[in-house]
């Protein structure tokens, strides 16, 4: 059975939470990361299932799938997938990232519009 990506989001609310043995930061950066590819993955997956999107198994399939939302007209899922990406490379490389606390409930609020509107 495949794995159903959208749990990815689950794991994001549960770690935005911050519980456990490792920093708040670590949670909030680690939660930044998996909504990110929540969405992405539904959002890839849907693109290859329903509309015959054609995977390069590579790092450009990020930007391929925002870029065919938007040549489908559906700018909203390429907007919130573009912001999600952005505040995940943060997340992932760099040493310090300002306000990811205020900034996780709407990050998690858009990979749920993503998978929401993609069901």
């Amino acid at each position: 059975m495949a794995f159903a990506w959208k749990e990815y989001l689950d794991l994001a609310r549960f770690l935005a939470v911050g519980r456990g043995s490792f920093s708040q930061e670590a949670a909030l950066r680690s939660a930044v990361s998996r909504a990110y590819y929540a969405a992405f993955c539904h959002a890839r997956n849907y693109a290859r299932d329903r509309h015959g999107f054609s995977l390069a198994h590579s790092p450009q399939d990020h930007w391929r799938v925002i870029a065919h939302f938007r040549n489908r007209k559906r700018d909203d899922i390429a907007r919130c997938l573009e912001v999600l990406r952005q505040w995940r490379n943060r997340c992932d490389y760099n040493d310090v990232v300002a306000d990811v606390s205020k900034i996780l409930p709407s990050l998690l609020a858009q990979a749920q519009q993503i998978i929401d509107s993609l069901a």
